[in-house]
């Protein structure tokens, strides 16, 4: 038996605990595409949970099992559909919508996207940062005109100015030749409250930065679903 709703109220139903307003779908048309996140968008093209389950969560369980959108991409139909919610129907139409994607992409090689806030960041790294076990610190690699050049992870493990070497980070930054980057850690408890260990390392990251003409944007610290921006917030940004 196919998985799709038969009906919009299906798809309603299955996403009841969520506010109307709130819905992926009526997000999209109220804020457009860009604003919502990856975990968002993918729940659209899924249109229902599996008993019961939000089908945010659903979409976020796929992305965490998969590591994020690459892994997600690669993944065959029948390695879709061993993850529990996903049934024939749905492995076809996400393998049709990262299709759509990819050629898109193939069209446009010279196209890389640009951060101009800290959502913007945000949704380049959530969907692959937030369900992650151990901390990770990533550093978006951004030209004179805020364009990604890379995100490479640099380090796995406590975010501790002890342990973390601030030259890695920068060394990446030169390598790419980039003008300024944004770091980005997650906390695996779900909770992006920066810690005072956050807040001094950012310190040590833009005072670095200062020194090797290479600005620091931002410092986002990624939960589920949720992120906190310390430039924001000025915390670390004296």
């Amino acid at each position: 038996m196919s998985d799709l709703p038969s009906t919009e109220s299906s798809y309603t139903l299955m996403i009841r605990d969520l506010p109307q307003q709130e819905r992926p779908r009526e997000r999209l048309a109220r804020v457009g595409a860009p604003a919502l996140s990856t975990a968002e968008l993918l729940a659209i093209t899924l249109r229902t949970g599996v008993g019961g389950e939000n089908v945010v969560r659903l979409a976020e369980r796929l992305l965490a099992h998969f590591s994020g959108l690459p892994g997600l991409a690669r993944a065959s139909i029948s390695e879709l559909q061993q993850v529990k919610g996903v049934g024939p129907a749905k492995a076809v139409e996400i393998k049709a919508a990262l299709e759509l994607g990819r050629r898109l992409t193939a069209t446009q090689p010279q196209e890389r996207p640009k951060v101009s806030s800290p959502g913007d960041a945000a949704n380049l790294l959530m969907s692959e940062m937030m369900f992650l076990e151990q901390e990770h610190l990533r550093v978006i690699l951004l030209d004179t005109r805020n364009t990604v050049l890379a995100t490479p992870t640099i380090y796995v493990g406590s975010l501790n100015t002890s342990v973390v070497r601030i030259g890695e980070l920068f060394r990446a930054a030169i390598k790419e030749n980039a003008a300024a980057v944004i770091v980005a850690h997650n906390h695996p408890s779900g909770d992006p409250s920066p810690s005072p260990e956050d807040v001094h390392v950012t310190r040590q990251l833009v005072k670095a930065g200062q020194l090797l003409d290479i600005s620091v944007l931002d410092h986002l610290v990624i939960g589920h679903q949720r992120f906190v921006s310390l430039k924001e917030r000025g915390l670390g940004f004296d």
